[in-house]
């Protein structure tokens, strides 16, 4: 393939001229070209905010998110974003249910596990301070660095989230930030940076800076929290856009679009040159009044990646493209 592949994305002509934006695009992702190249999946199976009321589709336990995992993976996701939930589904970082779920994944698969250390709503992440306000507990959200996952997700947000009559603070202050990625880099871990605003690339910039990451970074964009959330970004095209355009030189990309612009803001993050992230975490149906189950939507990113002459990447190939270590031959051991 020449270099105008990878300089120029062509559409077909009824469209116009091709994007000099998405070939820019291209350029930042280490000239990779956005046609006939390896797409990561990302299954993201539970999440921390719905539970099986909303739809018995859900995983919750070690045993039935271990068993979703292994079913998504032999669909084609090679990388699977867990979080952890108590026996009775209220979500925790409980480092020894994270070591369970993952231990139960790696005995049946190599794909690559992301543990959340963002947490959910519910459960042991909520915290009482001192004056009143409730606050997603940062002392738990850091324990999820310590179930031996090869990659963890990394929140550098100061938000308010609010549903229903609940109302809590994400609080990662710039000392949390520096306290949390110092606990990944001496587990070894790779962050994957979630960004809600465009803000936040500013702060990861700075984390890479102080050498917390090495390239190729992964950069999670989470669009659509914003009915939830102040300071998020709805999706759009013109926000994705702007998001990718804002990321670090020599990163890689999915995009987690909440509900209905799951589908929509996946397509896009590939036509990008991004990576793809689907699950129940970010949305509960297949098509409107329709549940989803979490293979459903993986297979149904596989024929889409597949209908725009893009290859699924397997987990091994998703580990050199993100410059992680092989798999792990023996279960995760609690730090």
């Amino acid at each position: 393939m020449g270099t105008n592949a990878v300089e120029r994305v062509w559409v077909p002509s009824r469209f116009g001229e091709p994007s000099e934006s998405i070939a820019a695009a291209a350029r930042r992702l280490k000239g990779v070209p956005v046609v006939d190249r390896k797409v990561i999946i990302t299954i993201a199976p539970t999440g921390g905010m719905a539970d099986k009321t909303a739809t018995a589709h859900l995983p919750t336990q070690p045993e039935e998110i271990a068993e979703d995992v292994v079913r998504c993976w032999e669909a084609g996701a090679s990388i699977a974003a867990i979080h952890a939930r108590r026996p009775d589904d209220g979500a925790t970082c409980n480092p020894e249910i994270y070591a369970r779920i993952n231990e139960l994944v790696r005995q049946r698969c190599d794909i690559i596990i992301n543990n959340s250390t963002g947490g959910g709503i519910s459960g042991d992440m909520i915290s009482q301070l001192p004056d009143g306000r409730r606050e997603i507990s940062f002392a738990q959200r850091i324990q999820g660095t310590q179930g031996g996952a090869d990659m963890c997700t990394f929140d550098p947000q100061m938000q308010c989230m609010h549903r229903g009559d609940l109302e809590l603070l994400m609080d990662t202050s710039w000392s949390r930030c520096l306290e949390l990625a110092t606990a990944m880099k001496d587990a070894s871990i790779k962050p994957e940076w979630e960004v809600m605003s465009l803000s936040d690339i500013q702060w990861v910039r700075e984390l890479i800076e102080l050498g917390f990451d090495k390239p190729p970074y992964y950069i999670n964009i989470v669009l659509g929290t914003d009915k939830l959330m102040s300071g998020a970004t709805p999706y759009s095209p013109k926000n994705l856009q702007r998001f990718v355009e804002d990321l670090p030189d020599q990163s890689n990309f999915c995009v987690s679009a909440i509900g209905p612009a799951q589908l929509p803001a996946s397509v896009h993050a590939l036509i990008l040159g991004g990576h793809a992230r689907v699950g129940l975490e970010d949305n509960i149906y297949y098509a409107r009044g329709r549940l989803a189950t979490n293979v459903e939507l993986v297979e149904r990113m596989v024929r889409i990646i597949r209908e725009l002459n893009l290859e699924v990447a397997s987990p091994s190939e998703a580990r050199e493209i993100l410059g992680l270590a092989p798999a792990r031959a023996q279960s995760p051991v609690l730090a």
